[in-house]
């Protein structure tokens, strides 16, 4: 039986995967459903359109620094439990565990001179899984 941590890595590994395949299609633009309740983002919120604000993860680049945040309010019964940060090829790059005390802030590190999309995820333990997809 997977504990809460191997079920969180699957779901990451699982949700890039989809993610990597759906950036060869045009799927996570909104053009087709085949990700409508898996993976929301900013353009494509679904049930959750209310929730983008505080759900979709904020990322800014500085140099090889990766900051990601999501204004989102921590309590016990409703928080932001992870961000994932996925390079184009598929590559994890790292990711950040949250408690309902914490601020959903993280911070990643690109490989020195990268260039291409980079995906940021945020889950939330009521309003699912939430994408970033940007170019660096």
């Amino acid at each position: 039986m997977y504990d809460r941590r191997d079920f969180f890595k699957t779901t990451t590994a699982a949700a890039a995967s989809i993610v990597v395949a759906g950036s060869a299609l045009p799927a996570l633009a909104g053009s087709t459903a085949m990700y409508t309740n898996i993976v929301y983002t900013k353009d494509n919120p679904g049930k959750w359109a209310s929730k983008v604000g505080s759900h979709a993860p904020q990322v800014t680049v500085k140099g090889t620094t990766v900051r990601v945040a999501t204004d989102h309010s921590m309590s016990n019964a409703h928080f932001i439990v992870r961000h994932t940060l996925i390079l184009e090829d598929g590559t994890y790059q790292g990711a950040k565990t949250f408690t309902p005390a914490d601020k959903p802030e993280s911070r990643y590190e690109l490989p020195e001179g990268y260039k291409g999309k980079i995906f940021v995820t945020s889950f939330c333990n009521k309003h699912d899984f939430w994408l970033t997809e940007i170019n660096v």
